[in-house]
């Protein structure tokens, strides 16, 4: 089953709820904010898909990330604050036993569904 990683009051995660929804698409929504975030989802995640991606640099949070942090970011730098501070994750994140996919676009997600059924 697909799981989505996200937080509940994240504009960009309730369209990409909707948009499932209106799909059909069965998923499981996981909170990072209240049900937590975990070192395992991390690394499982930064093991499929390259760790900046999970990063989210556009956020408030990033801006609060001391400059000197921010400027030597490597993989376990990057795992450790986002597992200290979970806004820090792009979201939402898609996982599935055969694909990951970080952000939503209905477009790209939609382009992916059609993919995945032809395929």
């Amino acid at each position: 089953m697909l799981k989505v990683y996200g937080i509940k009051s994240c504009d960009t995660c309730r369209k990409a709820m909707t948009f499932l929804t209106n799909k059909g698409i069965e998923f499981q929504f996981h909170d990072v904010r209240e049900d937590g975030l975990n070192i395992q989802m991390l690394e499982r995640w930064a093991d499929r898909i390259d760790w900046q991606k999970l990063l989210n640099k556009q956020s408030l949070t990033w801006r609060k990330v001391p400059e000197a942090d921010r400027a030597d970011m490597n993989r376990n730098k990057a795992l450790a604050t986002m597992l200290d501070q979970p806004t820090l994750l792009k979201r939402p994140v898609f996982e599935h036993d055969d694909y990951i996919a970080v952000g939503f676009s209905e477009a790209r997600f939609g382009d992916f569904l059609a993919k995945q059924s032809n395929g």
